[in-house]
């Protein structure tokens, strides 16, 4: 409110300083003593007349302007249409002066500014269409100052549109010039209506050897993990042409804020390629037949020996971590199978490397399986109500915590959201693998049993505050029972299936 007030003193000086300045010149001792003359008088009192209608004009203009600005709406005259009514309302009130106080002709005047009219305008062509091109704009409301715009090979948000230009602020910070005839005749693309609501695509090409259901399912999971990504409408996934070296696919998903589209797109681009990856999904370079050839029987050798030192890797970091472990009592720390079984569990887990924002799993899904953190960080997430009030609590996992155990373990629900901080490569522990190395060891199913109950006996307390379990859940998570005929069950579906 100051600060439109304010605004309104600034603009009101000029008219009311010139108004002041003819009144301190048209009365009193200055008209008396200094300036003498009828005709003196007489251009004084046309001076003082006119001023006091522009300073009127003037305040009956700011006041209009300034009802829209403190509700906050849109001025409904274009600036340059403003200028233009403004302008005309002076000139009227000058001719007007000149014909009722100073007794001028203004017939001469009239016919002079209408041939000067017509020369200006030859003179001017281009400032004239740039003005009705402006007022065009504006009526047909193509954009709005704030709106993001495309044009030609220009990019940027509306900053302003005047009597001449429109300007708009580019992706680069640079602000862009483009005469308003210039925007009238070019296609102009809106981003920011009918919604802020905008669709990106990104292209990507596969191996013949992925199948398109799989793809489709990893470019979806690629969109929805990035949390710039709207879920409704949902990301589509298109194939587009089978071509010489690969498959060709767009992914299209929707985003609310147009200015981070490039960093929304890098997001999701980004987590295309460790979905990919983890999924063996390769992306093809065209190679000629022969070199082709060559390349893949250097890749089969190295990819025999990238094996072994990843088996090598997977066992070292099994054995590093609290995986298989006694976790209280005398053996605190022990293994509870041999370095034997742990360098055999090692060939059948696997390694995967997941990108920043990406989700491993989210709260309340089912899970089957536990991971390993080798490198980098998770950050877990857990949403829980207590007196009818949602919180959030959160905790990090680091190298080499075991995260995601008790689903496995137990069969409840995922307790957490498990979101990938900082670029991590997990191992990832599967019932199956888990299942034969419990049939090796069948002892060690109830020392785990026993380990897990207690733990859920400590956390039950919270375990009921999370929604998505059910005192089912929870009852079954702390019986050491429920827990060993799980693990049992393991072993018996695992002879089955073999």
């Amino acid at each position: 409110m100051k600060q439109s007030l304010r605004f309104f003193l600034v603009k009101l000086i000029p008219p009311a300083f010139l108004l002041l300045l003819a009144l301190f010149l048209s009365t009193g001792y200055v008209r008396n003593n200094l300036i003498t003359g009828s005709k003196a008088h007489m251009y004084l009192d046309a001076a003082l007349w006119f001023f006091l209608f522009y300073f009127i004009l003037r305040l009956l203009d700011l006041i209009w302007v300034s009802s829209f600005s403190r509700r906050k709406l849109p001025f409904p005259v274009p600036k340059v249409l403003h200028s233009i009514i403004l302008f005309i309302l002076y000139l009227a009130v000058l001719f007007g002066i000149l014909r009722g106080i100073l007794n001028i002709n203004i017939t001469p005047f009239l016919a002079t500014s209408a041939l000067l009219t017509m020369i200006l305008g030859l003179a001017f062509q281009g400032v004239l269409s740039n003005i009705i091109s402006g007022l065009s704009l504006h009526f047909t409301k193509s954009f709005a100052k704030g709106d993001w715009i495309g044009i030609k090979s220009d990019e940027g948000i509306v900053l302003d549109t005047n009597w001449r230009e429109t300007r708009i602020l580019d992706r680069f910070s640079n602000i862009v010039v483009i005469p308003n005839n210039t925007m009238a005749s070019e296609k102009i693309i809106n981003f920011s209506k009918p919604s802020k609501r905008s669709a990106i695509t990104i292209p990507v090409k596969t191996g013949f050897s992925a199948p398109p259901t799989l793809v489709f399912s990893a470019l979806r999971e690629a969109a929805k993990d990035s949390p710039d990504v709207l879920d409704k409408p949902v990301p589509e996934i298109h194939l587009l042409s089978y071509e010489d070296w690969g498959v060709a696919y767009t992914l299209k998903f929707w985003i609310n804020d147009f200015s981070r589209k490039f960093i929304i797109m890098a997001e999701v681009g980004s987590n295309v390629w460790y979905k990919f990856k983890r999924h063996n999904i390769e992306i093809p370079v065209p190679l000629n037949e022969k070199l082709y050839e060559m390349m893949g029987a250097l890749k089969l050798g190295k990819m025999a020996e990238d094996e072994k030192a990843q088996q090598e890797r997977i066992f070292r970091s099994l054995m590093s971590s609290n995986f298989l472990r006694y976790q209280e009592g005398p053996k605190k720390g022990e293994l509870l199978v041999s370095d034997a079984d742990i360098r055999e569990f090692a060939k059948s887990v696997i390694c995967q490397r997941y990108g920043p924002g990406e989700v491993v799993f989210r709260q309340g899904e089912t899970g089957d399986s536990c991971y390993i953190v080798t490198s980098g960080v998770i950050k877990g997430e857990i949403i829980y109500e207590e007196k009818g009030k949602k919180y959030v609590s959160d905790f990090r996992v680091q190298p080499p915590m075991i995260f995601g155990e008790m689903s496995l373990f137990t069969g409840m629900p995922r307790t957490a959201t498990g979101i990938i901080e900082v670029d991590a490569e997990l191992l990832e522990i599967k019932r199956a693998d888990f299942a034969k190395l419990l049939e090796r060891n069948p002892a060690i199913a109830d020392v785990i049993a026993d380990i897990v109950s207690l733990r859920n006996q400590k956390n039950q307390d919270f375990l009921k505050k999370i929604k998505e379990l059910s005192e089912q859940d929870i009852k079954e998570s702390i019986s050491k029972h429920s827990i060993l005929d799980r693990l049992k069950s393991f072993i018996s579906g695992w002879q089955d299936h073999s």
